[in-house]
């Protein structure tokens, strides 16, 4: 079979994007008063020395009335069918001395950004200058107007993207958007769409083209020219970005996000029925595995590699006990 009839069983869906953060407090601030999202779970490994805190965009009136770090949480964030920031703060970070993580957008990095979607992103850049917010690109700067790159409490670019149409989606803001950069879209793409995912748009530019993926949709897209596919599209796309040529240099490889003195971006992870026959399925590929269903302490929890050598985290529907001090509830 080539690689493009791999399907992964257990109905995967994209559930987590993983930042590294330096200090939990001004993290969860920014993302739940300035970009309106919900911690909806917290893991505590007081004995590994870190913790994991998960945020994400509910829809508009949707009130969250579990305790972040109960076992109730924990059974909410590994069945939910969107698709949350993962935030993971190692113990000391955030005392000064601490040299801040790689934000990527370096030569070479992978990782490009997350995004939020809002009716106005004149408006927007507005309320988070009001919060004290610094951005790297506001709307009327640059080629590319109406787009704006914020700076998160970590130095990550958060884009502001305009809504196709306003007042459709009634949160100010919704999670929209994880980009990375790919050598191969070909190879990319074949390995995203046997997890489930569809490929809702792609634009063609002179020296780049883009190539937006989405998780839990329904149907095939007949014409993936029009950018009105994610119009309306409440949880975010995977954002593959290809600069042209690389897939024909032998030499040239981005970074993870995982190296040494680079470390910032962690992976993407998704949700399945069963670890052990959807890593089956996905060592088919051969681009490998960073820990097997079976290897280190986590039993059950596998990391796979993706065709530039991300990290793919594959979680059961459901959870594992991750053996995190929980919350009574």
């Amino acid at each position: 079979a080539s690689s493009s009839d791999i399907v992964i069983p257990g109905r995967p869906t994209w559930q987590q994007t993983m930042l590294r953060i330096a200090d939990p407090e001004k993290s969860i601030a920014f993302y739940r008063d300035v970009m309106g999202c919900t911690l909806i779970d917290k893991f505590d490994f007081p004995q590994y020395e870190f913790s994991l805190y998960f945020m994400t965009t509910l829809p508009e009136g949707e009130k969250y009335t579990l305790t972040p770090g109960t076992q109730e949480a924990h059974d909410y964030l590994w069945t939910m069918e969107g698709t949350a920031l993962e935030l993971t703060h190692n113990y000391g970070t955030e005392k000064p001395g601490f040299k801040g993580y790689h934000p990527g957008n370096e030569p070479r990095d992978g990782f490009g950004h997350v995004a939020f979607n809002c009716d106005d992103t004149y408006d927007a850049t507005e309320r988070l200058l009001a919060n004290g917010v610094e951005f790297k690109k506001k709307p009327d700067e640059g080629r590319m107007k109406g787009l704006a790159f914020a700076y998160d409490p970590d130095g990550y670019w958060v884009e502001l993207v305009k809504r196709d149409t306003p007042g459709v989606i009634p949160n100010y803001f919704n999670f929209s958007q994880t980009m990375i950069r790919v050598k191969d879209p070909k190879k990319s793409i074949e390995f995203y769409e046997s997890f489930g995912m569809k490929l809702m748009y792609e634009y063609h530019g002179d020296d780049f083209s883009i190539y937006f993926l989405a998780s839990n949709v329904a149907d095939d897209v007949e014409d993936t020219t029009s950018r009105g596919n994610c119009d309306g599209r409440f949880g975010p796309i995977l954002e593959l970005t290809h600069n042209h040529g690389t897939e024909d240099d032998g030499d040239f490889s981005h970074f993870n996000g995982n190296e040494d003195e680079r470390q910032g971006f962690g992976h993407i992870g998704f949700l399945v029925d069963d670890v052990y026959s959807a890593c089956d399925a996905i060592r088919e590929f051969g681009y490998g595995f960073r820990k097997e269903p079976d290897g280190g302490s986590m039993k059950g929890l596998a990391f796979a590699y993706d065709p530039d050598g991300y990290s793919v985290e594959i979680v059961p529907r459901g959870g594992i006990d991750f053996g995190d001090i929980k919350v009574e509830s």
